[in-house]
């Protein structure tokens, strides 16, 4: 696993440790991370804030030069929402810890011009499956169900 995906593995298991949903997003530009977050539903009780926008959140606002450069790895498929917010600020590249547990937009990101990769983590499947047979409801609950 490289060190991004790493890096947003470390916070999908913050996410966990602190109640929530486990999962984790780091926002890279020019190899370095200028985000990073994990889903804070519950902690925030909000309503965005997937790992994906949480990372997003805290890089801060950037010029779309840098979102256009930038690659977000993310340890689970990116929603609608998630991969909505990937087309509006035009970031090029998305790699994703698994797609097992939950299929998300990709075949849209793709459509529309995003390269996406999977990684098919063992360490991300296991830490969702985890979560999943833990907490089906919150689960649930998280994805619109």
């Amino acid at each position: 696993m490289d060190q991004y995906l790493q890096a947003a593995l470390e916070e999908a298991k913050k996410g966990y440790a602190e109640g929530g949903i486990p999962i984790g997003s780091v926002l890279v530009h020019q190899g370095k991370i200028i985000g990073r977050g994990h889903n804070k539903r519950v902690q925030e009780g909000s309503v965005v804030l997937h790992g994906e926008m949480d990372a997003l959140e805290n890089a801060g606002r950037q010029p779309a030069s840098v979102y256009r450069e930038c690659i977000l790895y993310t340890t689970l498929s990116p929603c609608p929402m998630c991969s909505g917010t990937i087309l509006l600020y035009g970031i090029p590249k998305v790699v994703i810890g698994e797609n097992r547990t939950f299929m998300g937009e990709e075949e849209l990101l793709r459509s529309r011009g995003v390269e996406v990769e999977v990684a098919d983590s063992p360490e991300c499947v296991q830490l969702m499956q985890k979560f999943i047979s833990e907490k089906p409801e919150l689960w649930n609950e998280d994805i619109g169900v």
